[in-house]
């Protein structure tokens, strides 16, 4: 159990601190040009999600997602109270990752985003990126499981751009870059909405993966 929680605390670490980080950087070299930051943003989360899990799925399955982790229990994989934990690690490490990146770029640590982002458009948006994401998931792990390190990273890479919300598809990430007022953040207030969103779709890609990939009677 604890190397499942070291490997859920630093991949937690590491994806958050990369969205946050990377978020500033681009913003900071993009000149005002937010389709270039969006891109800079997008190419180090991809990048990064790839390497955690190739470098962390053997040891705890590389969730760093409470979504992921709900979806794994809705399943059987994971029992309650392990799941449990490693929601509150993926949250505790994930901040601490924030604030490292707030560090790094001699930003104030402790900081509320005043980004809205709310409405039914990007709370469908979350829904959908949410949903694709568990589903690449299981899907994946399912046919092909050498190829979810690749396959997850490329679809948050694409969902960064086809979803109005930009994919957050993770409540600890999107309760965490509600303490960030950078380039990635959202307003404390819209947190609820977009985390309603993402449980909902994660719950909905178990559904369909049962249908698509386990056999009936």
């Amino acid at each position: 159990m604890s190397r499942r929680l070291l490997a859920e605390a630093i991949g937690s670490f590491f994806l958050f601190a990369c969205v946050i980080g990377s978020g500033i950087m681009a913003e900071t070299l993009a000149g005002g040009n937010v389709a270039i930051a969006l891109l800079g943003n997008t190419l180090a989360t991809g990048a990064i999600l790839s390497v955690l899990i190739a470098m962390l799925g053997p040891i705890s399955g590389a969730h760093f997602n409470p979504a992921v982790t709900l979806a794994f229990r809705i399943r059987g994989e994971i029992a309650t109270k392990e799941a449990l934990l490693f929601v509150l690690v993926q949250l505790v490490a994930g901040i601490i990752g924030v604030w490292a990146a707030h560090v790094m770029f001699d930003q104030p640590l402790i900081q509320y985003s005043l980004k809205p982002r709310t409405g039914t458009g990007q709370w469908l948006g979350e829904f959908i990126a949410t949903f694709g994401l568990v589903l690449t998931i299981l899907g994946t792990i399912r046919v092909n499981v050498a190829w979810v390190p690749a396959s997850v990273g490329l679809y948050i890479s694409a969902a960064y751009w086809f979803t109005s919300s930009t994919s957050f598809a993770n409540p600890a990430i999107t309760v965490a870059r509600s303490l960030s007022n950078t380039f990635a953040g959202i307003a404390p207030v819209d947190v609820a909405g977009f985390v309603a969103a993402q449980f909902a779709g994660a719950i909905a890609a178990v559904w369909v993966a049962k249908l698509l990939y386990e056999k009936s009677g």
